[in-house]
């Protein structure tokens, strides 16, 4: 699958004002050449968006649907190829490129399945004297123009949590992808502009437009925007979010998701959890598990489990199927992860594997830290990386207190066998989402998937993004 060369801005391709060359970050090896845009292109952009705004909310559902499913099946159709082109293009293991494509045809066709369900009701006003005699009821309309912008981890899925509610909902939608990872949303977007057009609607309802922070802000200001959905980093979300008021936001922001070990727990699926949800990604992920808070009392044999396991997870080149652990993104995020490694051993930090680049010098090995103190950046902050911090408390009560020490709060996990201290979880943690013996990273693209605190606002999952990208409309009609 190939797209046409430029930009997809309006209903066709336009020239770029530039070019840049995308790299394999595992060796920097050039994999292909990506349309660069501008503040001009991106103003345009939203200009064909406005004019499309009024055409794109009047398809019936029976199209938005249609379009939907017709992506979810294309998308199905081309899985190996992207598989192929986002292992080159974000340097991720194939496993998880694997992943990302399932996860992407399920968010896909899942928003089809929410067409059927974006409905109001009735209202009985006549429950006040002055309604007595009138019927009401309430719809959804689409908000408007909308503008996704996505992080380079998991660019076909993030953005798809992106345009696929947002066509739900009736809303042309403008996706910006990270500038590092822009083939592989090149590519879905042409996909979804055929299914598009193929159903009678209008190429300009899904555009693209790649380029730097200038970029998202003449996207994110404009006065036709009416909603910005950004997925990233915390300090880029707040920013957005203040440039974009009054603008309804959406922020899929960063954490450093926590895992709780009471004493009861079972300790070996804890720590295939912990194995499973901290290296996953090669730990590019916001809920990837940084934060372990072990109970004293099974602290010393959970830590014995977790090291025994850390050797069968394969580091290396992301082609091979075996690879869990593999480059980060660039080498200023590889330098940052050690930096703040470092800092933590230089703190008091137990250094108790990894740490280090692997014999090829290009990844991270799986790293495990004791004890670091509060106020270090491994500990405190989201470190984006193969790293996993282990704690220990002395019970569940200071665990809990300890996962809402954290100016983030996405998903927080507890592995525990009781019913009681799982409950207890479910209602003390601040965060987006409780995990009962999973990782904090287990997500379900069909459930409302979010945070709390800085971790951000709002809610994705097909039918709760379709709701955020919606606005109510009361209707009172005196017969």
């Amino acid at each position: 699958m190939t797209c046409p060369e430029g930009l997809p801005v309006g209903d066709g391709w336009v020239a770029a004002p530039a070019d840049r060359p995308v790299r394999f970050p595992y060796d920097g090896s050039e994999i292909g050449v990506a349309p660069v845009g501008d503040e001009d292109l991106a103003g345009r952009a939203v200009e064909h968006a406005a004019a499309v705004r009024v055409r794109v909310g009047r398809l019936t559902a029976g199209v938005r649907r249609q379009v939907l499913s017709g992506v979810a099946a294309a998308l199905a159709d081309a899985a190996g190829d992207l598989v192929d082109l986002l292992v080159l293009e974000t340097g991720k293991p194939r496993v998880d490129c694997e992943v990302e494509m399932r996860r992407a045809v399920a968010t896909w066709q899942s928003a089809a399945d929410e067409v059927a369900h974006l409905h109001g009701e009735t209202v009985p006003l006549d429950l006040q004297p002055s309604g007595e005699g009138l019927f009401g009821f309430w719809t959804r309309k689409p908000v408007g123009v909308v503008v996704g912008i996505a992080g380079f981890n998991y660019p076909v899925l993030l953005a798809s949590h992106k345009i696929a509610p947002a066509l739900a909902a009736g809303c042309p939608v403008i996706v910006k992808p990270a500038p590092a990872t822009p083939l592989a949303t090149l590519r879905l977007v042409h996909l979804v502009r055929e299914r598009l057009v193929a159903a009678g609607a209008p190429a300009a309802a899904v555009q693209l437009v790649t380029g730097d922070a200038e970029v998202g802000r003449t996207l994110t200001t404009h006065p036709e925007v009416a909603a910005v959905s950004f997925t990233g980093s915390a300090a880029v979300g707040h920013h957005i979010a203040r440039d974009a008021a009054p603008r309804k936001v959406v922020l899929e922001l960063g954490s450093n998701a926590a895992l709780v070990v009471a004493a009861d727990a079972d300790l070996d699926a804890a720590a295939d959890a912990v194995v499973r949800g901290g290296f996953y990604a090669s730990g590019q992920a916001c809920i990837s598990v940084q934060r372990v808070i072990v109970v004293a009392a099974v602290a010393e044999e959970f830590e014995k489990r977790l090291v025994e396991r850390l050797p069968d997870v394969v580091v290396g080149d992301p082609r091979d199927p075996q690879t869990r652990v593999a480059a980060l993104i660039d080498e200023t995020a590889t330098r940052r992860v050690l930096d703040w490694v470092g800092r933590a051993r230089a703190a008091g930090a137990r250094l108790v594997a990894g740490g280090v680049r692997d014999a090829g010098g290009r990844c991270i090995t799986p790293t495990l830290l004791a004890e670091v103190p509060d106020g270090e950046p491994a500990w405190d902050e989201e470190i984006f990386g193969p790293v996993v911090c282990l704690r220990t408390v002395p019970d569940l009560d200071t665990a809990y207190d300890l996962v809402n020490a954290s100016r983030y709060g996405l998903h927080a996990a507890v592995y525990t066998n009781g019913l009681r201290a799982a409950l207890e979880a479910a209602d003390r943690l601040e965060v987006g989402g409780v995990v009962v013996n999973e990782v904090p990273g287990y997500r379900s693209d069909i459930a409302p998937y979010g945070g709390v605190k800085d971790s951000g606002i709002g809610r994705e999952g097909p039918r709760f993004a379709i709701e955020e990208l919606t606005v109510t409309r009361m209707v009172v009609v005196r017969p």
